[in-house]
C-alpha cells in the first residue's frame, strides 16, 4: 500500500528535538525523504538515529543567511528539488515587560521570524509543483501568557507572513499554512521546571486545555502529515490548532 508522502522530499528546521522531530519521523514512516536542520550536531546525530528510513541531517543556524542557504546548497545537490518545507526552528523568550533584553529581542525576531522569512525565500527556486510550506505557529499567538509577550509577537508575525505569502504565490502551485499546537510535553517545555515536578508543571497547563491535557509531539505530527500530503491540496492559508481547544476559548 502506498505511503501517503511517498517520493516526497521534506526539509524540516529544527528537526532535532520536539514537535520538529516527531514531525520528521511521521514524515519519513509515510515514504519521504527528509532533511532535518538544527544547531546542535550531538542532537543532529541522535536524531538521525532515531528517525531511520532517508534521512540526513544539516548544522544550521536559521537566523544566519548563510547557514539557510548552505541547507539549501546541499538539499540541490542531493535531491534537487523540495517537496516539502517545515518552518518549524524556534526559540522561546521568557521574560515580562520590564524585564525584556535586546539581545531577548533579537534572539526571538531573528530565530522565529527572519529564520522563517529566510527558510521559505531561499526555498523558493526549488519548490516543485504543488508543493507545501508549513510555518509552526502557535497558540499562544492568540492568547495572553505573561511573560511571553515577545515570543507571542513572533508567532502572531508568522501567521501574518503566511496571508500575505498566499497572495504572492498566487498560481504557482504552492501551499502555504500555519501549524499551530498549544501546550505539548516537548524538551522546552519539561525544562521549565525539575524533573521531580515536571507532572505538577504538566497538570498546571493542562487545567486551561479543554480536553484536560497537553498534547504528544505525535499528535502534533500527524497534523502535520495532513498538511503535507496531498489530502489538503486544496487548504491554503489556514491555520490549523493542534491545541485541545485552548485557541478556543
Amino acid at each position: 500500500m502506498a505511503k501517503v508522502l511517498d517520493g516526497k522530499v521534506a526539509v524540516i528546521t529544527g528537526g532535532s528535538s520536539g514537535i520538529g522531530l516527531a514531525i520528521a519521523k511521521r514524515f519519513a514512516s509515510e515514504g519521504a525523504s527528509v532533511v532535518i536542520a538544527g544547531r546542535r550536531k550531538s542532537e543532529l546525530d541522535a536524531a538521525v538515529a532515531s528517525i531511520g528510513g532517508d534521512v540526513d541531517a544539516v548544522q544550521a543556524d536559521v537566523s544566519k543567511l548563510a547557514d539557510v542557504q548552505a541547507l539549501y546548497d546541499f538539499v540541490r545537490n542531493r535531491h534537487g528539488r523540495v517537496d516539502i518545507v517545515v518552518a518549524n526552528a524556534a526559540s522561546g523568550v521568557f521574560a515580562p515587560l520590564g524585564e525584556i533584553t535586546e539581545e531577548q529581542f533579537d534572539q526571538g525576531f531573528g530565530v522565529n521570524v527572519k529564520g522563517t522569512i529566510f527558510t521559505v525565500q531561499t526555498a523558493l527556486p526549488l519548490l516543485s509543483q504543488g508543493s507545501a510550506v508549513i510555518l509552526t505557529g502557535s497558540s499562544i499567538s492568540v492568547k495572553g501568557v505573561a511573560s511571553l509577550s515577545v515570543h507571542s509577537a513572533t508567532k502572531a508575525a508568522i501567521r501574518c507572513l503566511a496571508r500575505s505569502w498566499i497572495l504572492d504565490l498566487k498560481g504557482k502551485g504552492v501551499r502555504v499554512n500555519v501549524l499551530s499546537p498549544g501546550p505539548t510535553r516537548t524538551p522546552a517545555l519539561l525544562s521549565l521546571a525539575p524533573p521531580e515536578h515536571e507532572q505538577a508543571l504538566l497538570d498546571s497547563v493542562a487545567v486551561n486545555v479543554p480536553l484536560g491535557r497537553v498534547g504528544e509531539p505525535d499528535e502534533i505530527a500527524k497534523a502535520a502529515v495532513f498538511l503535507a500530503s496531498d489530502a489538503s491540496s486544496f487548504v491554503n492559508g489556514v491555520e490549523l490548532f493542534v491545541d485541545g481547544g485552548l485557541a478556543q476559548i
